[in-house]
């Protein structure tokens, strides 16, 4: 019998689907569920409804609800983790400073000024909930990720730490949905081949029994009723020539074509909801969140327990502990298995779990402009990670600056007052910024009647001098 730690267990959606999955797996019968949160009504109220799912449905097991993350993580086999620090609170402030220098953000949670402040408040907590689990945990117990922002934090994790850690995400299974709508197959008779990093995961290779799916995808999108379900994912696809595994209210912020002004977003971003609206993950979790301080959503909720989810999460423990394989998309440090993104950074690849662990595959080398796109990405998960791990404010300016959908945007200037904003708005979950400030750098104003400094050139590296040197030896 497993223990599981349930650490942000507050999340009531999540954490519902994830123990519900465990509990529909026989070979995880019995298992002890050590549910942690900081938010107390939400956390007894989870506590109360897995109680309820057990006996409802006639399972063996455990439900028990802490405070103590400790406590929640000692002697467990498997810590999954889907926090969210500073809630709904912190994520309007993600949402709402940046949209007042321009950036505007549909759900603002993996990249762009949301997502690296996100990063900044969970990777501490994540690299602390690792250190616990070296000194409480079972030797060898997985941390099952789920907080986003993924790769940054996944990257963060890899590098301060020495636990094992996957970062889970359903990107590619949701995916695989559309793409079997879209083509008129069956999902489960889909053969691919996946590698990037989360929330830009291209499928390298797409089939069917045998027969390549893309020129039929192609086809497909340049219909126009099919095309607006996903502009922008569709437009990506139509000029990258590979399908990725992020939606266009995610993929829109991840680049720089689709959100930097009205005309763009006229265009691409103009479905409800994820399919572009600004704001549109905020207000649905602001909308859960009002529901919830009205009345307990789970009191009327089925616990009826039947199939499992498409979450990896209930897959890879049972793998773990049968010893039988699953293969599932993970996001690990980079360690060559994608050549041609930096080593150390996090990507999602295919990988492989069993009772020995996590064995990731190599991928090779990423079709160069698909490695482009994810590198710019890339860049600014790495210091995003680095800013969270030192508290770094020029760090975290520099992140912010290198984000796509930012630099469309704002100024240099301009970055630098927005991350100055957001940071002192947010000081009350960012204890390790406490007396940090980011240094202004005020516009420097230039009089009209200003010279430029005339600094001696040595004639020698003169471009005149050198041309004209170059000629005198071409013509000789």
């Amino acid at each position: 019998m497993s223990k599981i730690a349930m650490i942000g267990a507050g999340s009531i959606v999540f954490c519902k689907t994830l123990m519900s999955d465990i509990m529909a797996t026989p070979a995880l019968a019995g298992s002890e569920f050590a549910l942690m949160s900081r938010t107390e009504p939400k956390l007894r109220s989870m506590e109360d409804f897995g109680k309820r799912m057990l006996r409802d449905n006639g399972v063996p097991g455990a439900v028990w609800a802490t405070l103590d993350r400790r406590e929640a993580i000692r002697d467990a086999d498997f810590v999954v983790v889907m926090i969210q620090v500073g809630g709904v609170d912190a994520f309007e402030l993600d949402y709402r400073i940046p949209l007042k220098y321009g950036v505007d953000q549909c759900i603002a949670d993996s990249l762009g000024p949301g997502g690296i402040f996100r990063g900044l408040r969970t990777i501490p907590v994540l690299v602390d909930i690792a250190r616990d689990m070296e000194q409480l945990a079972k030797p060898g117990a997985l941390m099952l990720q789920y907080a986003n922002p993924m790769a940054a934090n996944c990257l963060a994790i890899g590098k301060a730490t020495r636990t094992p850690a996957v970062g889970l995400c359903h990107g590619v299974q949701t995916t695989l949905d559309l793409i079997s709508r879209y083509c008129g197959v069956p999902k489960e008779e889909i053969t691919y081949t996946c590698g990037g990093i989360n929330h830009m995961d291209w499928f390298l290779t797409l089939e069917h029994k045998g027969r390549d799916l893309y020129p039929q995808l192609r086809a497909v999108f340049e219909q126009p009723e099919y095309y607006k379900n996903e502009k922008v994912r569709g437009e990506v696809f139509r000029h990258f020539g590979y399908f990725m595994t992020e939606s266009t209210g995610h993929l829109s912020e991840y680049v720089p074509w689709f959100r930097k002004n009205r005309r763009a977003l006229d265009a691409y971003c103009d479905e409800p909801s994820f399919g572009g609206e600004s704001g549109a993950y905020y207000h649905w979790c602001k909308l859960i969140s009002d529901k919830y301080a009205e009345h307990d959503p789970l009191a009327c909720e089925s616990t009826k327990i039947s199939r499992r989810s498409v979450e990896y999460c209930s897959y890879i423990m049972e793998a773990i502990v049968t010893g039988r394989p699953f293969r599932f998309m993970g996001n690990v440090p980079n360690r060559n298995y994608i050549t041609n993104l930096p080593n150390g950074c996090c990507v999602e690849v295919p990988t492989f779990a069993d009772d020995t662990g996590l064995h990731p595959m190599v991928i090779g080398d990423l079709p160069p402009q698909c490695a482009a796109l994810c590198m710019t990405n890339v860049n600014s998960q790495i210091l995003a990670a680095d800013a969270a791990l030192a508290s770094d404010p020029e760090r975290l300016v520099q992140a912010v600056a290198m984000d796509p959908l930012t630099s469309a945007v704002c100024t240099l200037g301009e970055v630098r007052e927005m991350c100055t904003e957001m940071l002192e708005a947010q000081r009350q979950w960012l204890p390790g910024f406490a007396g940090k400030a980011i240094a202004p750098r005020p516009f420097i104003a230039i009089p009209p009647d200003c010279q430029p400094v005339d600094v001696p050139l040595d004639p020698a590296l003169a471009i005149g001098k050198r041309f004209g040197t170059l000629v005198e030896q071409t013509v000789a």
